[in-house]
């Protein structure tokens, strides 16, 4: 339960898959994900019957998107409080750069603080313990950096998941290796909270033991992973398909949270 009072009465999530919440299924929520966003509502609902909240996220999404499709509804919503996770999809294809993909993110922040509302970003994870996203550990830190730099000028919070160890952990992530599973939008919800400094009762979540495998089956799991996961992923990239294509928002309208 919270503790101590926060001055949030209208919240509206923007993103993609990450702020959806994909990786979490929970068949009773809209969209059938739960996720991070949801886990925060969750919080600064308790003990306010005037919050609302709203979730346009949707999975795929590049940042130019994003800024068409996104921001304009958000700022119909009147919030006091959004959040925005983008670039992620952008950064991880080959050949883009992380300072164009960061000049877009700063024109969504400049447009999103018109009302002056409280706004967290997310700086992306350290991906050095990820053998599919190893070899971009660097481009990831410069966007990271430009994400900092625009935090500071639109006095913006930062929920900064490059220094989130935690989820530096195979255990926290789905199998596709891509989307955080429960126990990383938990893990992630506990620190937006901690960022926004809204006391709560999110204790932290302990994955289970990594089980000891041996090299031939590891080797085996990761061609059934390439088989269901990676090559579906590059052939969208081919045929310019998105997974989020014909998905609507789970939350497009700001309500009572449920």
């Amino acid at each position: 339960m919270v503790t101590q009072p926060h001055p949030w009465s209208r919240y509206v999530a923007l993103g993609d898959s990450f702020t959806e919440g994909i990786g979490d299924p929970e068949p009773t929520s809209p969209g059938g994900n739960r996720g991070w966003a949801d886990r925060v509502a969750e919080v600064l609902n308790q003990g306010n019957p005037e919050f609302a909240y709203a979730n346009l996220a949707v999975r795929g999404r590049l940042i130019q998107q994003i800024v068409d499709e996104q921001i304009e509804p958000a700022l119909a919503l009147k919030p006091d409080l959004i959040t925005i996770s983008a670039g992620g999809n952008d950064v991880i294809r080959p050949g883009t750069d992380p300072d164009a993909i960061s000049a877009l993110f700063e024109h969504a922040i400049e447009r999103l603080s018109r009302d002056h509302a409280t706004i967290v970003l997310f700086t992306g994870v350290d991906v050095g313990f990820s053998p599919v996203f190893r070899s971009i550990r660097g481009k990831v830190a410069i966007y990271n950096e430009n994400l900092r730099a625009i935090a500071t000028k639109y006095d913006c919070i930062v929920a900064d998941q490059w220094s989130l160890a935690e989820i530096q952990d195979q255990r926290m992530w789905a199998p596709d290796r891509l989307h955080l599973n429960a126990l990383g939008h938990h893990t992630v919800a506990r620190m937006v909270l901690q960022a926004l400094n809204v006391e709560n009762d999110l204790e932290p979540m302990q994955p289970e033991p990594v089980p000891v495998v041996p090299w031939r089956q590891a080797r085996t799991e990761d061609l059934l992973w390439a088989r269901e996961y990676f090559v579906p992923w590059v052939l969208r990239r081919i045929r310019h398909q998105s997974s989020g294509d014909h998905v609507r928002p789970k939350r497009p309208e700001a309500g009572p949270f449920a």
